[in-house]
């Protein structure tokens, strides 16, 4: 059996028949030609609404006019992880591929779909440009640096204190706090906390919330095997949940929300909290802007772990993969890769579109405040806590987003565990 039909065996596996056969049926144009010498087909996340997607495919341009190369763009959006392993099982997949490191990822380069890039990060001279801590993260269990990680996750809570002052309350730092504020901002016709109940949005802010009761190492137990009712801080995290809930700390009908909604809300001035990934931070208006203070979610007031306030920080953003026919294509995709990572391209990202980057740089948004505030936030003013994609396993990632769903509704801190454990047992 052929290195190539054992790879694609192995990736129809992970993908499942059924998905697959309707997909690969259409294989033909999934991937943009780039049979011209000197071409690359470059399958990217970085398109439509996403920040950074209009400074991206113009560096992209600019990288063509100046080498005189052809970079073909392939685009999509939450669904690229299945087109490109789709395309993988015809041998047809994009050289490149930037995408998130979650979910359906996480397992590219075990399986074969992706080529590790351990060596090419000395070869090309990317070590020092890369943020060791984005290394790490980026590297799996066997030592294998599975991509070049570029875009990074920063996701803080911002208060629109106009908001607070109005109710006569100052930022909640704790969960009695923020219970208070709550309450006087809803005494105020003010909604209190706006997040996507109904999407990934609401699954993080529930799973941070859990990580208040749980250390580092447990939280990753928890999350890569479902077992909640195992863990008594986890037990303890959900019934935290459902007091803050129930408290009235959320907005009214929360469960129908979304991360775009979750945004509006807060960006109309109807909610005064909101908990945003920094790219997300970046579409705040500049007169909402100025009234805002980012920080951390407020810590338990009692029972938690955390010293501070918590605050979401992963690398897990867009990474660069190299594909099995990218493999083939090294000399053509390093100098492109090289260009990635160049001060030019960075501070665009930066200083244009409000992205966090993986790379090593001095830079920080003028243009984007809350970004720059977030950035600046330090261990003596909020707890990092991980970011869950990483550990939750990719039969799990979409039910689990299903039932932490469900948590934002009238149901029990038992009902809540049984549906959590659930996810993981049927996907």
């Amino acid at each position: 059996m052929s290195h190539a039909i054992s790879r694609r065996t192995a990736v129809r596996a992970a993908i499942g028949g059924g998905i697959v056969s309707p997909l690969l049926a259409a294989c033909g144009p999934l991937t943009p030609a780039s049979d011209r010498p000197g071409a690359l087909s470059v399958h990217t996340q970085l398109s439509g609404a996403v920040a950074g997607a209009q400074v991206f495919a113009e560096a992209v341009a600019t990288y063509e006019r100046r080498t005189g190369r052809t970079v073909a763009l392939l685009k999509n959006g939450s669904d690229l992880p299945i087109v490109f392993e789709t395309s993988s099982l015809a041998g047809k997949e994009a050289d490149v591929a930037i995408v998130n490191l979650q979910g359906r990822t996480l397992s590219w380069t075990g399986l074969g779909a992706t080529i590790p890039v351990t060596r090419l990060l000395d070869d090309w001279g990317l070590r020092d440009k890369i943020i060791p801590d984005a290394v790490a993260e980026w590297t799996d269990a066997h030592g294998n640096l599975r991509a070049f990680p570029f875009t990074r996750t920063n996701w803080p809570v911002s208060f629109n204190t106009r908001l607070l002052e109005q109710a006569g309350v100052g930022i909640p730092t704790t969960s009695d706090e923020l219970i208070a504020a709550a309450d006087a901002l809803r005494a105020k016709g003010i909604g209190p906390v706006a997040v996507g109940g109904s999407d990934w949005s609401g699954q993080k802010l529930f799973l941070q919330i859990i990580q208040g009761f749980v250390t580092a190492e447990e939280a990753k137990q928890i999350f890569a095997s479902g077992k909640l009712s195992e863990s008594p801080g986890g037990m303890a995290g959900v019934r935290h949940f459902v007091e803050l809930r129930d408290a009235g700390v959320f907005v009214d009908n929360v469960q129908g929300y979304t991360s775009d909604s979750e945004l509006t809300q807060f960006n109309t001035g109807k909610a005064a909290i909101v908990p945003a990934m920094s790219s997300a931070l970046a579409k705040v208006p500049a007169e909402r802007a100025r009234e805002v203070t980012v920080g951390g979610w407020p810590k338990p007031s009692q029972g938690g772990v955390l010293d501070h306030p918590s605050v979401i920080r992963s690398f897990n953003g867009h990474g660069i993969w190299i594909s099995e026919n990218g493999a083939r294509k090294l000399d053509l995709i390093k100098p492109f890769v090289q260009y990635l990572y160049s001060d030019e391209v960075t501070d665009a990202m930066i200083l244009r579109t409000g992205r966090d980057m993986s790379r090593v740089t001095g830079t920080v948004s003028t243009d984007f405040p809350l970004v720059a505030q977030a950035a600046r936030l330090t261990t003596r003013q909020v707890s990092p806590v991980m970011l869950p994609d990483l550990s939750i396993p990719q039969s799990a990632f979409e039910p689990l987003i299903q039932a932490t769903a469900a948590a934002y509704g009238p149901i029990s801190a038992e009902h809540i565990v049984d549906v959590f454990e659930k996810a993981y047992a049927t996907a």
